[in-house]
């Protein structure tokens, strides 16, 4: 068995990307640079050929979006394509080329696993560190990107041999344990929190959905008098009309997607969310995306009311490792985070058995308040 050359240590898995695939947020800055790109060109056409003025600007402007746009949609595909992942004894690391990033197998906490909707089998595995909380609360990462059955891989980083059934997102997580490894609890949230995030960008679309109505209410009776009055070519006249047509489309679509990511997005991901306790681990599903956390990483339990006067509560977990202890990200003082997939469980009807099943300590919020 061939050795790391740089720790020294036995490999014991290597391997790269099984596929290469854009993230959605370098898709979305491509599709806006790109519409962006393409109103400036129709513009400084515009205004070349109907006001014979100067475009320059317009045509630096519109290349300069085509150029952002072309980047984001290639150069993740081109770093990520030399990527390569190791695992040692003691050791995970990420290199491409000379950069390379290492994480200690034993000072992981949980990992998280995104499965890809469309490669089967394909997904990205986040091994996650916690550090210390206050000043310092945060979380350390390692994203191996696009490996071929990243829970089978997980089960490795932990030191077991994996089981027959993983490798498949599509089935169950209770039939993806490990040998042996049984449920003890389950449940789901029963409601999605107005988090001041939520609130922010619920208020971010109505903003942008005002900015599309004020351009139509300012655009279209000037753009539909030089129409009428043929004062512009026929070709002239189209990319005019089609510019404007594409700025407020572009302006309706953000507003639309800001409003899904504040009002619907959030139900769908409570309705979407399963929540176990095994024997050995807190597991979490929501929908292509898996907590994995070892009960033995979990110092104790912090219970907070959902609601004065709610029967629901959240749990956070408290997690430890080799000198480091740490909320959960979202934490019990740091506000939620439901863009994250996290190491608590919110809104739920059954905390106390939950927090029994771990057989840690519990600090309960609801019984500080009433003893102060």
């Amino acid at each position: 068995m061939k050795r790391d050359s740089l720790y020294g240590e036995e490999v014991v898995w290597t391997g790269g990307p099984k596929t290469l695939r854009v993230p959605l947020i370098f898709k979305v800055a491509a599709v806006v640079s790109a519409t962006v790109s393409v109103v400036a060109l129709a513009f400084a056409v515009v205004v070349a050929t109907g006001l014979r003025q100067p475009v320059g600007s317009l045509l630096l402007f519109s290349g300069w979006c085509a150029a952002i746009a072309l980047s984001a949609w290639r150069l993740p595909l081109w770093f990520r394509a030399s990527a390569r992942y190791t695992i040692t004894e003691k050791h995970v690391i990420w290199q491409r080329g000379r950069l390379r990033r290492t994480i200690d197998r034993n000072a992981i906490s949980y990992a998280v696993i995104r499965w890809n909707e469309r490669v089967p089998g394909v997904g990205d595995l986040v091994l996650e560190r916690a550090v210390p909380t206050g000043a310092l609360r945060r979380t350390l990462s390692l994203t191996l990107a696009d490996v071929e059955a990243p829970d089978r891989l997980w089960a490795i980083v932990r030191g077991l041999t994996p089981s027959a059934p993983l490798g498949d997102g599509t089935r169950p997580l209770a039939q993806r344990l490990d040998d042996g490894e049984r449920v003890l609890w389950s449940a789901f949230p029963r409601a999605s929190r107005w988090t001041t995030r939520r609130y922010a960008t619920a208020i971010g679309g109505a903003a942008v959905a005002g900015a599309a109505v004020n351009v139509i209410w300012r655009a279209a009776p000037p753009v539909a008098r030089v129409v009428r009055q043929h004062l512009l070519s026929p070709v002239t006249s189209g990319l005019l009309v089609g510019g404007v047509a594409l700025a407020v489309l572009l302006l309706t679509s953000v507003a639309v997607w800001i409003g899904y990511a504040a009002l619907l997005r959030p139900i769908r991901l409570a309705r979407a969310t399963r929540y176990f306790v095994t024997d050995r681990r807190v597991l979490i599903r929501r929908g292509n995306e898996e907590l994995h956390l070892d009960r033995q990483r979990i110092a104790y339990v912090i219970t907070a009311p959902w609601r004065d006067g709610d029967a629901r509560r959240d749990l956070f977990l408290v997690l430890d490792g080799p000198q480091a202890r740490a909320f959960s990200p979202s934490g019990a003082f740091g506000g939620g985070d439901e863009e994250r997939l996290v190491p608590m469980f919110a809104a739920i009807e059954d905390a106390d058995t939950a927090s029994e099943l771990l057989h840690v300590s519990r600090i309960s919020i609801t019984e500080a308040r009433h003893a102060a």
